[in-house]
């Protein structure tokens, strides 16, 4: 962890920008854009690229793993370029939560995973560029992308201590611990075989 010391008051605001950031649901707002129906009653429901690619549209899919990505790695820059480290990695971590829990949907967001890796990439980006290529390798490998998750944020903690990156471990290892709590169902999956792959529909 970086040494504190920004005020309190300030990181909380940079905390709240940070989550308001994260909680934009942009698959959402791409797919209504597009036409394309609520992403929340398509496929799995989630609201991440990889549910936006079951309806079809690679661009849209697209679009919204560079927005949800991007809003991490923003989050991180501005804090970092307005205050400092300790409110850039507050930033990542609210913008990651906002993700995962936005108030406006309920609190039922995505499953994180590319605002993960785009936190990852603006903190530390030798480790945020090992975890996209640990993501890659076991999506070529699975072709299951809960499974190339669960292992590229399993070897992000790996890739911190790699790359001597242990200022942002701790938070590498709370946002990986989240991924998990987040994929649950889709590990439960994983061991039963019955997880679909990259672009199929999920049954039922």
């Amino acid at each position: 962890m970086p040494e504190i010391v920004t005020s309190p008051i300030l990181l909380i605001l940079i905390g709240v920008m940070g989550y308001l950031l994260g909680s934009v649901p942009f698959g959402i707002v791409i797919t209504r854009a597009l036409g394309l129906g609520d992403l929340r009653s398509i496929g799995s429901g989630n609201i991440g690229a990889t549910n936006v690619l079951r309806t079809g549209h690679k661009g849209a899919a697209l679009a919204t793993l560079l927005l949800d990505a991007g809003k991490g790695a923003i989050a991180v820059l501005i804090a970092r370029l307005a205050v400092g480290e300790d409110a850039a990695q507050l930033a990542g971590g609210m913008a990651f939560l906002g993700h995962l829990f936005p108030a406006w949907l309920g609190f039922k967001g995505g499953k994180g995973v590319a605002t993960f890796l785009g936190t990852l990439i603006a903190l530390a980006w030798p480790v945020g560029l090992a975890a996209c290529a640990t993501w890659a390798v076991t999506a070529a490998i699975t072709r299951i992308s809960s499974a190339s998750a669960l292992v590229a944020a399993a070897f992000s903690g790996f890739w911190c201590l790699v790359f001597q990156r242990g200022d942002v471990l701790i938070l590498t290892f709370v946002l990986m611990v989240l991924v998990y709590i987040k994929h649950w169902p889709n590990l439960q999956r994983i061991k039963a075989g019955t997880e679909p792959k990259i672009g199929q529909k999920k049954a039922g």
